[in-house]
């Protein structure tokens, strides 16, 4: 077998039955775990609080095209999608390491704006960069994880949606993907809406901030839209034990990607990288949450116990099953994007 017949869920779930095989609660280490390989991020209990790390990859012609994207979008993305890890636990980020492999040839000047930027969004979160990595290579190999903490006793986690409770999602979904197109060549003559594209997918705003408040409304489960709506629903769904139902009528689209793409609920269902927050709760817990959030919330679908078609299964106003692609990425079986061990 090749690793391309394992794919990349497959291989996570390799390395985390190998680790299951060593570990020795006898220890401080191994106690003191709360959320291992699995979830957005890795939690364990130190003192008063959840302590929370978690790390990503970028590597050149894999995750990004220095041909489309600036250093300063490089260096602010590869920080958000970090961050976004952290707020799809609730949690408060406190120190990045950076680690960078870089060709000799790169001129100063572009990596100046790619840290600046990276620290520009560290010190709007109040995060500090706190050491790293340098090395040479062919390409660019840029290397995050930030460590920090619950803001309380609680965090969200994956694993926690019951039958009964809604879905629902911040923001819009489908930006991101649609700005991808654009840059793959989809003609877009307003200048608002290619930078409002643009934007959504270079430089995505993490919900560090929501998640908190979620923490502090009592929600317990989320994970953030990396993956693409429906993949990351799944991936709630198969952690929790549960099934999803979402009215495809419900699903936030933007209206720039409404107004632009005739594939606008596909790119929405199983584009990836919007970074926005996915989660689940009763619905009175829902309506506190959405009155205390500062952005758009929508209620998008059920968790529901009862046997269906697929375990997320998407549907139309009159209950007509509208069939899709489940998206969201896969290092080794086909595209490439990143999803982490944590």
């Amino acid at each position: 077998m090749r690793l391309s017949d394992l794919g990349e869920f497959g291989l996570i779930n390799l390395i985390r039955a190998a680790s299951a095989k060593y570990e020795d609660p006898g220890r401080i280490p191994w106690r003191q775990i709360l959320l291992g390989i699995g979830d957005d991020a890795a939690a364990w209990q130190n003192d008063n609080r959840i302590q929370l790390a978690t790390t990503d990859t970028l590597v050149q012609s894999v995750h990004f095209d220095l041909g489309a994207i600036t250093w300063e979008e490089l260096g602010w993305k590869a920080l958000a999608v970090n961050l976004s890890d952290i707020a799809a636990m609730g949690g408060i980020p406190r120190y990045a390491l950076l680690s960078l492999a870089l060709p000799a040839q790169l001129k100063v000047q572009d990596v100046s704006e790619f840290i600046n930027s990276f620290l520009l969004l560290a010190a709007e979160f109040g995060v500090a960069l706190v050491g790293g990595n340098v090395a040479t290579a062919h390409n660019i190999v840029i290397t995050v994880t930030i460590i920090g903490c619950s803001k309380g006793k609680n965090m969200l986690e994956r694993s926690a949606a019951c039958p009964g409770e809604q879905i629902a999602v911040t923001g819009y979904v489908g930006l991101a993907a649609a700005g991808l197109e654009m840059l793959k060549g989809k003609t877009i003559s307003d200048p608002n809406a290619r930078n409002i594209l643009r934007q959504a997918h270079f430089k995505p705003v993490p919900r560090v901030k929501e998640g908190q408040i979620l923490i502090e409304q009592g929600v317990r489960t989320a994970i953030d839209i990396s993956d693409g709506l429906v993949a990351d629903l799944d991936h709630v769904c198969e952690s929790s034990k549960v099934s999803a139902k979402i009215n495809i009528e419900q699903v936030p689209v933007h209206p720039v990607v409404t107004a632009h793409f005739p594939n606008s609920r596909e790119l929405a269902l199983s584009g990836g990288e919007d970074y926005e927050l996915l989660f689940t709760a009763d619905k009175a817990t829902v309506a506190r949450a959405r009155q205390a959030l500062g952005c758009p919330v929508t209620v998008i679908g059920d968790i529901t116990k009862d046997e269906l078609p697929t375990r997320v299964l998407v549907v139309d106003s009159r209950g007509t099953i509208i069939p899709y692609k489940k998206g969201g990425w896969d290092h080794f079986k086909n595209a490439v994007s990143h999803t982490e061990f944590t």
